[in-house]
């Protein structure tokens, strides 16, 4: 499937926030947004102000370049989500979080979204017991996800390691770093969902 394979900060400029594309380096001060905070492009430091639509059109947006899906797609996960009982905008948070590369990121096997997408497609991880390496696979309360075996001998997987023992997961997930796996206990709430996104302003803007 195509994906994005520009500049991510330059994402990050242009929503006006950050969305934390490239990991630990989002932390630092070499951070794009925290040096030109402003929108990438000739005009980027003259924009006009922007209509309702255009509040509407970014923060969908955002919610697209956060998880890394593409338009098609998200549109999928939103009449998902509109078929689901409870609200609709937070039943598209919940499916977006259950996906297994985000999962992934959330244990701290993944230093980014983007690295988790690609260690999940590089079949480096089991899903109760079975590889699998989709990175939509949604995963469901009671799965256990787990670094398969072979691939804990890499380097980069004992560094993420390191670091997720450092780090507490999100409360609807348990992780054994040691052990390299985690387990999805619970759906997430929209409170332990801590994305930048309001997602009214999506849910209307499919409503036009």
């Amino acid at each position: 499937m195509a994906r994005y394979a520009g500049p991510v900060c330059r994402l990050c400029r242009r929503e006006g926030a950050k969305l934390y594309l490239k990991g630990d380096r989002c932390y630092t001060n070499k951070c794009a947004i925290d040096r030109r905070g402003y929108a990438p492009g000739q005009h980027g430091q003259n924009r006009k102000k922007i209509s309702e639509y255009g509040v509407q059109l970014r923060e969908k947006q955002k919610a697209r370049r956060i998880y890394g899906i593409l338009e098609n797609q998200f549109r999928n996960y939103f009449e998902k989500a509109e078929r689901q009982k409870g609200i609709t905008g937070e039943n598209l948070l919940k499916l977006l979080e259950r996906r297994l590369d985000n999962v992934v990121f959330r244990l701290g096997f993944g230093g980014s979204r983007t690295e988790a997408r690609q260690l999940v497609r590089h079949g480096h991880f089991t899903v109760n017991g079975k590889k699998v390496n989709i990175p939509s696979y949604l995963v469901t309360p009671g799965d256990v996800i787990e670094v398969r075996d072979k691939s804990r001998e890499f380097n980069r997987f004992k560094e993420l390691a390191e670091q997720a023992a450092r780090k507490t997961p999100p409360a609807w997930l348990e992780l054994e770093a040691d052990q390299y796996k985690g387990k999805v206990v619970a759906i997430p709430s929209r409170e332990e969902i801590d994305v930048p996104i309001e997602e009214h302003l999506i849910v209307e803007l499919y409503s036009r």
